[in-house]
């Protein structure tokens, strides 16, 4: 039986203060927590499940609680909790080198949902870094961690002012997804460079499109005013790496 004080701690890391002071942040779900631990960049400070769901011999190293329904659902953020929920610590990360690289920037892209999936996307694509504004939305966000499906474990994402790192990324050329410029098709293929995507509703900040060598776009055959940033950058990416 989770003791009070158990059950207040996992409960508080719904809110990014208290996943700052504990330096942790959940999981949930048998996918996504089995993938995280196979990956082992993040270390596990306990799992929680209403039954034993991984090899005997994973769990041996690891702090494992066999809890009720009604426990799982008290420390769960899901509405409809999953089978497991597990603790793991945050990483240390650095700021990358873009050079012989593509590198994601996001620019205050404040949806949960939408940076898990960059994440992914970025994965899925070979991205190995991601570069966001401290306004993006917090990468250990459960919305974000459930949506990034353990893509988190495998890409370097990492806070800072970018205004100022895209200025010290110096001959390393900088494209910005934006509403006019050059198309995708002539743009080509990429093996090196920066990728902007911008804020949901506002677009990429005037000061960080000053910074950007090139503007490019994905031409539309609809109305649809705009497109979503993840699904932008999944377009973006296909484009540039095929």
């Amino acid at each position: 039986m989770l003791s009070k004080s158990s059950i207040k701690y996992i409960q508080s890391l719904q809110q990014k203060k208290f996943r700052e002071e504990h330096r942790s942040f959940i999981a949930e779900g048998p996918k996504v927590v089995a993938e995280l631990l196979a990956e082992n960049t993040f270390s596990c400070r306990g799992v929680y499940a209403t039954e034993s769901f991984l090899d005997p011999a994973i769990l041996s190293s690891i702090p494992y609680h066999e809890v009720s329904e009604i426990e799982l659902e008290r420390i769960s953020g899901l509405k409809t909790p999953n089978k497991v929920l597990a603790v793991f610590e945050m990483r240390d990360t650095l700021l990358p080198v873009a050079s012989g690289n593509l590198t994601l920037v996001l620019d205050d892209v404040q949806d949960p949902g939408n940076v898990g999936t960059l994440i992914r996307i970025a994965d899925w694509f070979g991205i190995k870094n991601i570069v966001c504004s401290e306004a993006t939305a917090d990468i250990y966000n459960p919305k974000v961690v459930q949506s990034s499906m353990a893509s988190l474990a495998r890409v370097n994402v990492i806070y800072t002012d970018i205004v100022q790192w895209l200025i010290d990324q110096k001959g390393i050329k900088k494209y910005a997804a934006a509403l006019q410029g050059r198309s995708l098709k002539e743009v080509g293929s990429i093996e090196e460079g920066i990728i902007i995507i911008g804020n949901e509703s506002g677009g990429i900040k005037p000061e960080i499109m000053e910074l950007a060598d090139e503007k490019i776009i994905i031409r539309g055959m609809g109305k649809a005013e705009s497109l979503n940033a993840a699904v932008a950058a999944g377009i973006i990416l296909y484009a540039i790496t095929s």
